[in-house]
């Protein structure tokens, strides 16, 4: 599918800024019509008619013939359809803006790294994830032991008590957050978070339009452990917070149980900037609603030695100044 502006026939694309759909030629608001295409090994795109290559997990694409941003029904309907998403809540301008100002003292990245024909490179993808929520019932059984130490006179006394610890929690967990892209890293999907979940509004694939995006590449029970563990990590602080105050614990029993799970597909908004220097790939990404960014800059050597002979050029400069006004003095 395609969206295009009913005034004008230009593609009409959803507005990070504006927070609704845009035609970027006659800036018209809300003016898009639906139109479809056809998907099959490659897909037709209805503007043009190009032949777009797709890849087999995309579920957006933008067609490298005419510019328009193409949403594939398959991939956004029926089983693959999200049941909710976050749209991106800063556009690319903005993004730029803000990589600018995080690596702007980075002093020996190279010259480009920062220019605008690379940062324009730059992709919004919305990529899988699945949300887990859990109803849980919690179990610690324990013994705990608390110190006191008087002095009467010139004796030390010491009284150690034994208490028995038992606690029971009822925890609902929500919306634990797995990634489930197979090109996107999980540590780094991992250090996106977190997101602002009051933010999640029922899918609709005009949030899409303008941006790239995948269906999810693999199912909840294939990627479930990393959420459990999670929530056991948590499940598990908060049972010791329960029983804090001893001065040691000794576990006996402790028990997590799941009384209900329910796994939710959405879509999250990334924005992805790839850069290549000497051969090697420099990966950045940015959360799409928050901001928050994760990479590393490049180190250009050549700049680096540049500086040092710069630096070193000025601190010859200055003793050789101090030598002359020593000799005159």
């Amino acid at each position: 599918m395609i969206f295009k502006c009913k005034n004008c026939g230009g593609n009409v694309v959803y507005s990070p800024e504006l927070h609704a759909m845009y035609c970027p030629y006659c800036e018209a608001k809300g003016s898009e019509e639906r139109q479809e295409g056809s998907l099959g090994a490659l897909t037709i795109c209805p503007n043009c008619g190009g032949e777009v290559p797709v890849e087999a997990h995309t579920s957006a694409t933008q067609c490298p013939y005419c510019d328009c941003h193409l949403i594939f029904n398959e991939r956004v309907e029926g089983r693959y359809q999200p049941k909710r998403i976050i749209p991106f809540q800063m556009g690319k301008e903005t993004c730029k803006k803000s990589i600018r100002e995080k690596f702007k003292k980075c002093l020996f990245a190279p010259i480009d790294f920062l220019s605008e024909v690379r940062l324009d490179s730059m992709q919004g993808i919305y990529v899988p994830y699945w949300f887990f929520d859990y109803d849980t019932q919690c179990e610690f059984q324990g013994e705990g032991t608390k110190v006191k130490v008087w002095r009467s006179g010139n004796t030390e006394y010491t009284e150690t008590s034994v208490y028995h610890i038992h606690r029971v929690l009822e925890i609902a967990f929500q919306k634990i957050p797995v990634d489930a892209s197979i090109q996107m890293p999980d540590r780094v999907m991992d250090l996106m978070a977190p997101f602002d979940y009051g933010q999640l509004v029922e899918f609709a694939p005009e949030y899409m339009s303008g941006f790239y995006g995948e269906k999810y590449n693999m199912d909840a029970g294939e990627v479930e452990e990393r959420a459990r563990g999670r929530m056991r990590q948590d499940a598990e602080r908060m049972l010791r917070e329960s029983y804090g105050g001893y001065g040691t614990v000794r576990t006996l029993q402790q028990d997590i149980r799941v009384n209900r799970r329910e796994a939710n597909f959405c879509l999250l908004p990334i924005w992805h900037y790839l850069y290549t220097y000497k051969g090697q790939e420099y990966p950045f990404y940015v959360n799409g609603q928050t901001g928050k960014i994760v990479g590393t800059a490049p180190l250009s050597k050549g700049r680096v030695w540049a500086y040092a002979g710069t630096f070193g050029g000025c601190v010859m400069a200055t003793l050789l100044l101090l030598l002359l006004l020593t000799c005159w003095l």
